[in-house]
């Protein structure tokens, strides 16, 4: 049986302050660019798909002009083949590499708009040869010695086998090809197991097995959280129940305490066990979720299959479970585990609301203070604080913090001048790890500097509103076919799958640096024009000049997807006049317009001119009245200290 494996890379920003994230981990919010030449790892993609093989040998997609398939033709995932599409311009081909822990690929991820790095899911190392054959080398370290290898507890942890199908984002009306891919899990009582989000991501069946049974039973997926990379599953049959003891989660560990790792990876069936000690704990960039959260890093190898599985100490306990790795030429045996405090929050989360409602954020971008002169010039005494550099207009700390703002102390813990804070007895940690204990809605004292006096406020916290996201809510995209015009919302999976050249820089610029002004707001493309009499002489609009911005319909600024469909719906007029960035114009004759668009749909084969959550009746998040800015949607101002400055980073 001939196994494709399918290598993706990914493109994040980083900071300096701060570690990655994901099966990996990515640092969203870090300022520093790492570069040095890395590999990344693909998850294992079982497929008897030859399309699969085709797409790992031949990664680079046709452009725009020369690419448009019909729009019933399927169209290999972003699991399936392997992309070097960088994310944005300028980015080194040097950098430093994540990959996943799983059997399949991992998806682009920004990092807290700040700095690149790339980030890879876990499966098989491609070696570096030219052209031809691949040759893939398994990097296996897996053993089944001592204590562990009769113990019981490794019977809680369960291979799971996930079928995906993913959404196309260039063609948000159908579905990508379908693959399959495996990893691991472990039961932690009531029903219940615990696994990656990336190992069940785009499900569309998900079965696990039993050590020793040759049975798989049917998963039900409860709760994802993308941001921590957990997902919580659960099986109905008594049958997979009978004899399970749940595992028992531990504490946090120290440096250098002992650590193994289990699950079913890559080169057999059956259940595998490999040792190490753990050498770092601090904050640390989740690849999958484009967040930082607290992470521990192990020598322990973890291969593509063991995302997902526990990470135990000696004393059989659960002290993380392995979702990411580091791969470079330069390192070895870099290892991730998400902590169980992190695990622990993702389940209170789920517990206290019956779905899963992310981590929260303050929302605010932060300068160090190490600089004495500048301490000295915003009236601060001592060596601490970090200056409040830009506020989020949709976080709460927006009606609270003004730029220029020194932050001093968080919830009476004191703020180092380097953005840390205490962590246990002889250590710090970079200061959004106490953001991240917090529950959204929770509050927060904070103590500021403002013009030379000290004062204590209040704050919300609530998770991050994006205005590009990193991931869709409900998998699937909207758009909206207007006489052929193809509108969609920009976001980070539609980057990922259309070339780097064709989003443009503008777009990318706006995707990586821009705020939402408001909940709800989109950036609203013309993704593609599907050619007809009735919009002819804009049918290049997209190839020639890249995908553009559409900004108002007959003067009305569009809010976003859904606007621009109440707005198109309750036109009057006889003509529609789109508006597009860099002073592009169409019109459409209204009527002439609503007649082609059936003809339009059974030519390109096309079930429906909007997506199903269109269909539903628009509310205006604003306020019918709301006053509108000319540059209020999608036009973030950007400045130059945005870019790559090691001092700045995103809470």
């Amino acid at each position: 049986m001939a196994t494709a494996a399918a290598t993706c890379w990914f493109t994040a920003l980083t900071s300096a302050t701060g570690p990655s994230r994901y099966s990996l981990t990515s640092q969203r919010f870090f300022a520093t660019t790492l570069r040095r030449h890395s590999h990344l790892i693909a998850p294992n993609s079982e497929t008897n798909q030859n399309a699969e093989t085709h797409a790992a040998i031949n990664p680079n997609r046709k452009s725009r002009t020369s690419k448009k398939p019909l729009p019933s033709s399927p169209r290999k995932s972003s699991a399936q083949k392997e992309a070097i599409g960088q994310r944005f311009p300028g980015t080194s081909k040097d950098e430093v590499h994540f990959s996943r822990a799983d059997a399949r690929s991992s998806k682009t991820v920004r990092s807290q708009r700040n700095q690149p790095v790339a980030f890879k899911s876990f499966g098989l190392q491609k070696k570096g040869n030219k052209g031809g054959n691949n040759v893939f080398d398994i990097k296996e370290q897996q053993v089944e010695t001592g204590n562990f290898q009769d113990a019981a507890f490794l019977n809680a942890v369960v291979k799971v086998y996930c079928t995906h199908t993913a959404p196309d984002y260039s063609l948000p009306w159908q579905k990508q090809r379908q693959y399959t891919s495996t990893g691991s899990a472990f039961m932690i009582g009531d029903g219940k197991l615990l696994t990656n989000a990336h190992c069940v991501e785009h499900d569309t069946q998900v079965k696990v097995k039993r050590r020793g049974d040759d049975t798989k039973y049917v998963a039900k997926v409860l709760a994802r959280g993308i941001e921590c990379d957990m997902a919580l599953l659960s099986v109905e049959s008594t049958e997979f129940w009978e004899g399970a003891e749940p595992l028992h989660f531990g504490r946090l560990p120290r440096l250098q305490d002992p650590v193994t790792v289990v699950g079913y990876p890559l080169g057999g069936d059956t259940i595998s066990v490999t040792k190490g000690v753990v050498s770092r704990i601090e904050v640390t960039s989740y690849a999958h979720g484009s967040s930082d959260l607290l992470g521990i890093q192990i020598d322990a190898a973890i291969n593509p299959g063991n995302s997902g599985g526990p990470a135990f100490n000696d004393q059989g306990e659960c002290v993380g479970v392995a979702f990411q790795v580091f791969r470079s030429d330069e390192v070895e045996n870099i290892g991730y585990v998400i902590p169980t405090t992190v695990v622990s929050h993702f389940l209170e989360d789920y517990e206290r609301n019956g779905k899963y409602t992310g981590f929260p954020c303050l929302g605010v971008l932060l300068q160090k203070l190490e600089n004495p002169a500048l301490r000295a010039c915003l009236g601060v005494p001592s060596n601490e604080g970090v200056l409040v550099r830009r506020v989020e207009p949709t976080s709460d700390a927006s009606n609270v913090l003004k730029e220029g703002d020194v932050i001093v102390s968080f919830d009476g813990i004191r703020v180092g001048c380097e953005g840390t804070v205490p962590f246990r007895s002889t250590e710090r940690i970079a200061f959004r790890y106490l953001i991240s204990q917090k529950f959204a809605g929770d509050v927060a004292e904070l103590g500021i500097v403002r013009a030379g006096s000290f004062t204590k406020l209040k704050a919300v916290l609530n998770p991050r509103v994006h205005l590009v996201p990193y991931h869709i809510e409900g998998g699937q995209p909207s758009y909206l076919i207007v006489a052929g015009l193809v509108f969609t919302p920009l976001s980070d999976p539609l980057i990922e799958e259309e070339c780097e050249d064709q989003i443009g820089l503008k777009l990318l610029t706006k995707a990586r640096y821009s705020l939402a002004k408001f909940k709800g707001e989109q950036i609203v493309i013309l993704s593609q024009v599907l050619a007809n009499e009735v919009n002819i002489g804009y049918e290049d609009m997209s190839n020639e000049q890249k995908q553009l911005q559409v900004l108002k319909l007959n003067g009305t600024r569009i809010k976003n997807i859904h606007h621009l469909a109440y707005l198109v719906d309750s036109c009057k007029d006889k003509y529609l006049v789109f508006e597009f960035e860099d002073n592009y114009l169409a019109v459409l004759e209204r009527e002439a317009a609503c007649s082609a668009s059936a003809r339009i749909l059974k030519d390109y084969g096309i079930p429906a001119e909007r997506s199903p959550d269109l269909s539903e009746s628009y509310v205006d998040s604003l306020g019918v009245n709301h006053p509108v800015e000319q540059h209020e949607f999608g036009d973030g101002p950007v400045s130059n200290s945005e870019f790559g400055f090691e001092g700045l980073l995103w809470v």
